[in-house]
């Protein structure tokens, strides 16, 4: 018996003023995706309709998720928006699971128009927790400036959306699934997808597999300890690390992925990467990493529990790109980083003789930098590296960087990150996060205290605290012109640079899940001397976050008594 085609049903609706989507797309509470009504499908409405009609007819589009709570009931109402809107195919992870890497990769791979990403990061999952739409655009790369403004242009006057309620998919099973239409010439087709091949298969072009899984299984082999965090990376790990490199299946823990990420924030850091951290402090391990939910972001650590501070590790992985056979092929044109992240990347882009761009927060920023070839390796101090071969940060890529290095220089990861600091200097790096603060009160904090700082005496002043004087050289709200295209981002940050390098920033930061505000300060300061490249480094900028604390009154402002992490 022939079944008739699926009916497209126009509901109409009215528009949401809080839907511009921020540095990681949209972030909300879970609950607001999943019980205001009409919420999920007018946003999704959106990301769709800010496709020119021309281009969205038949066109490809990539989905995935990390795996978090709603993630399954989501995909279900994005097949249907999808194919009431005119999307011809959409390739989809098994069982919904792709990370925010294997997303981009597989977009250039079979040139996708674009790819939409449930994911809100390292933030908390399940119905308590936060839920994310990251939408991704050709590139493989987060919406840009522009599409973020259409997106919010048309979330602000929506009226009606467009849906096939009819349209049931099994994302559990492998292959093609094809759906008629009503009014439509062609049938809409759904792909599910290995989860792994695609990825798998792009970082066999970049790395020396052999001589990584010589490490990880050779007669001095390294005892590694990968946590994934019940996020995304589960399979990744098990399919990548254990299966193709040889490490053994226990290397792996937390690897099933969890719609409440095991009830805790999945984020690779010292505060909540415990399961990692005690295990290197236990000193069996030469080697460890974590994994947030979606992939992107990630840490490093050493033997007995050493810590590889992020501005650190794009630097280190950057002047050891010659051990990585695809920038042995293809060379290295240019560094970039945030202006957040620490200036140790750009000692490494000058003895290198590459171009270093300083960049506002955001991994959308260095796309077109790569897309124009004058950038090849990028980071961010918020756990995030990559490189041009994906327009994202790339949790799994930088790990087989670092085990890439210390299968070539035969060393432990403290030996080459002192290496490192002996022959280009120490930059002490950290960042104090207030998070859930008042919005008006941060937006009042950071206005008075640019005030502050643009004052003209402001450049000349000097700060005594102990036996330390540190005397402004400028000080600024961050703006950046792209090198490619000319467009100017502005306000991007208060960064104050005193005359011997050191930096403090302040950043009012977008991304997060809906509930407040959240202010970062940073503190930067060089040590060439390496007799001192072993000091703690809250006291080493002690004084600086003094300077910080003082200058913004930030304790005073909240009401705070400190920051809710430092990192």
């Amino acid at each position: 018996m022939e079944t008739s085609p699926i009916p497209v049903v126009t509901v109409q609706t009215a528009p949401f003023e809080d839907q511009r989507p921020g540095t990681n797309g949209l972030r909300r509470k879970t609950a607001v995706f999943e019980g205001k009504k009409n919420y999920l499908q007018n946003y999704i409405q959106s990301l769709l309709s800010s496709i020119d009609l021309r281009d969205r007819q038949g066109c490809t589009m990539v989905v995935g998720s990390d795996g978090r709570y709603f993630s399954r009931a989501a995909i279900e109402v994005i097949v249907q928006m999808a194919a009431a809107n005119g999307i011809g195919r959409l390739v989809i992870g098994l069982n919904g699971l792709l990370s925010t890497p294997a997303v981009s990769c597989i977009i250039r791979k079979i040139k996708a128009i674009s790819g939409i990403i449930l994911t809100a990061s390292h933030n908390p999952g399940g119905p308590g927790g936060d839920f994310g739409i990251k939408f991704n655009v050709a590139n493989g790369g987060p919406s840009t400036d522009t599409v973020i403004e259409r997106i919010s242009q048309v979330s602000r006057t929506l009226e009606e959306y467009a849906i096939c309620p009819d349209l049931r998919i099994d994302l559990s099973r492998l292959g093609r699934q094809e759906f008629d239409l009503e009014n439509k010439f062609k049938p809409f087709r759904v792909e599910i997808v290995d989860s792994v091949e695609v990825y798998l298969q792009l970082l066999r072009n970049i790395f020396d597999f052999s001589a990584i899984k010589s490490l990880l299984t050779g007669p001095d082999q390294l005892k590694i300890h990968i946590d994934a965090m019940n996020g995304v990376m589960g399979p990744y790990v098990r399919r990548i690390l254990c299966d193709e490199l040889g490490a053994p299946a226990n290397s792996a823990v937390n690897c099933v992925p969890l719609e409440d990420f095991g009830g805790r924030p999945p984020e690779p850091t010292l505060t909540y990467a415990t399961s990692v951290v005690d295990a290197m402090k236990g000193g069996e391990f030469g080697f460890g990493a974590a994994f947030d939910a979606d992939g992107d972001r990630y840490m490093i650590l050493g033997e007995n529990g050493f810590f590889v501070n992020p501005s650190d590790s794009v630097a280190i992985i950057a002047a050891n790109l010659s051990t990585i056979p695809y920038f042995r092929q293809h060379g290295a044109r240019g560094f970039a980083r945030s202006m957040a992240t620490s200036t140790a990347l750009d000692r490494v882009a000058k003895a290198m003789k590459l171009a270093l761009y300083e960049t506002p927060t955001g991994w959308r920023y260095f796309g077109n930098l790569m897309d124009s070839g004058r950038c090849s390796l990028c980071g961010e101090e918020s756990f995030g590296t990559g490189s041009d071969h994906i327009r994202e940060k790339d949790g799994l890529w930088s790990v087989l960087a670092w085990l890439s290095i210390m299968a070539a220089r035969k060393q432990g990861v403290e030996q080459i990150v002192r290496e490192h600091w002996a022959r280009f200097g120490r930059n002490y790096f950290c960042r104090f996060d207030y998070e859930g603060l008042d919005p008006r009160a941060a937006f009042y904090l950071m206005r008075d205290l640019e005030t502050v700082i643009s004052d003209k005496a402001f450049s000349s002043q000097k700060f005594a605290v102990g036996d330390h004087v540190y005397s402004v050289e400028r000080a600024e709200n961050f703006e950046y012109i792209d090198p490619v295209d000319g467009t100017v981002a502005r306000n991007q940050g208060l960064r104050i640079i005193f005359t011997d390098s050191s930096r403090l920033v302040f950043r009012m930061s977008g991304s997060g899940g809906g509930t407040g505000a959240t202010i970062r300060i940073y503190a930067e300061s060089f040590e060439r001397d390496p007799e001192r490249h072993s000091r703690e480094t809250q006291v080493v900028l002690g004084p600086l976050i003094a300077i910080a604390l003082k200058i913004s009154n930030i304790h005073e402002r909240t009401g705070r008594r400190g920051p809710n992490v430092i990192t």
